[in-house]
């Protein structure tokens, strides 16, 4: 009996030993956090580097956000809103693996992933404050004529472009997020203006689907079907062409076909150095990171929310830091060999009227322009 209340006494001491180093970790961690703010210790450029955004944008977002990042909680240790910001920015800055996120902020794993979940459920209805698809007369005429001036094609309000983002393979219907590389992706509709700023994105469909589907299927592509000629986008050869979506000639030829198929892509170029600057900005949607780790539904929502902060971005002219080349993702621009004629699918009208009508657009542009 003796034996047994002292083998019984050591293993209670044993496991007041492993308790006592977590007990003060926690401690340490959370007095650090309490009175150690990053945005007081570090200057200007440092907290671009790790944050991606200035000190007063991040302190406009707590603004914004902080009321629904608070936890209704009287426990000593709970996460302030701050605390769960700056957790998700420096994830979607860096995108590594949410246990060294931790390590550096003194959160566990669990408590980067729920304040990554919590910031990106906060943000996400800013979105449509920040990704607006021009509407109004005076940024549509601005936008026209930036394309027509440096371009020389009319009534081009914007470039259109997919990009595939890596995430985990589900563990439900996987195989229909396998893209053409062979990696589990969502592919996201990005259309841009002349700035750089990403005007509208699609980021809801699994990596096989085709550009062209995702264009007809949004609501750009039911608005440009309406849209009588006002305004038009361009999009490389995976696009069909359309009276309001042009796409290069595919077989050039004379010299104004070559000078209009030249001129199209240095316009396109925008959305690919867009697509690029983005990735380079937020590495968590960038190959190099490994993708999101996430389910499809919550790497959605991040997508769009690393977009809209893109947005802010470059409207604060906030600078690219480590800029180590201009990536533009070019490996994301291969044309499909089936779509190449531009005479992709369309509902509602045979293909081949649809195909004819931008023909005959395009073919008035090159003969008025080139």
């Amino acid at each position: 009996m003796a034996a047994l209340q002292r083998v019984l006494q050591l293993r209670f001491r044993e496991r007041q030993r492993q308790r006592r180093p977590r007990s003060r970790l926690v401690t340490l961690n959370a007095f650090i956090r309490q009175h150690q703010n990053p945005l007081n210790m570090l200057d200007d450029m440092a907290i671009i580097g790790r944050y991606r955004l200035p000190r007063e944008q991040i302190a406009q977002l707590l603004n914004s956000i902080g009321p629904q990042l608070m936890h209704a909680t009287r426990r000593n240790f709970a996460l302030s809103p701050e605390v769960q910001l700056l957790a998700a920015l420096r994830f979607y800055a860096t995108g590594s693996f949410l246990q060294v996120l931790g390590d550096g902020l003194g959160l566990s794993k669990a408590s980067v992933s729920r304040a990554v979940q919590a910031v990106t459920n906060a943000l996400l209805p800013l979105a449509v404050e920040h990704i607006k698809f021009p509407s109004l007369r005076q940024d549509i005429t601005e936008i026209q004529q930036y394309f027509v001036t440096h371009h020389h094609i009319p009534q081009v309000i914007g470039v259109i472009d997919g990009t595939l983002i890596p995430i985990l393979t589900p563990s439900v219907d996987g195989h229909v997020y396998i893209c053409r590389k062979g990696y589990a992706a969502v592919n996201c509709q990005v259309i841009c203006d002349h700035k750089g700023l990403i005007t509208d994105i699609v980021a809801r469909w699994p990596g096989s689907t085709h550009d062209s589907f995702m264009f007809t299927n949004s609501s750009v592509g039911q608005e440009a079907q309406n849209s009588q000629g006002q305004w038009r986008l361009l999009g490389d050869s995976g696009y069909p062409l359309r009276p309001y979506l042009f796409t290069p000639v595919a077989n050039p030829m004379n010299d104004r076909d070559t000078d209009f198929n030249e001129a199209h892509r240095v316009a396109r170029s925008i959305v690919e150095r867009t697509i690029g600057r983005w990735k380079m900005r937020f590495r968590a949607i960038h190959q190099s990171s490994g993708g999101l780790l996430f389910a499809p539904q919550k790497c959605c929502a991040v997508i769009i929310v690393k977009a809209m902060l893109h947005n802010i971005a470059v409207q604060m002219k906030v600078p690219l830091l480590n800029r180590e080349e201009d990536e533009e993702v070019a490996e994301e621009e291969e044309e499909e060999e089936d779509d190449k004629d531009g005479m992709g699918p369309h509902p509602g009208q045979p293909r081949n009227v649809q195909y004819m009508a931008g023909f005959r657009a395009r073919q008035q542009v090159i003969d008025r322009f080139f």
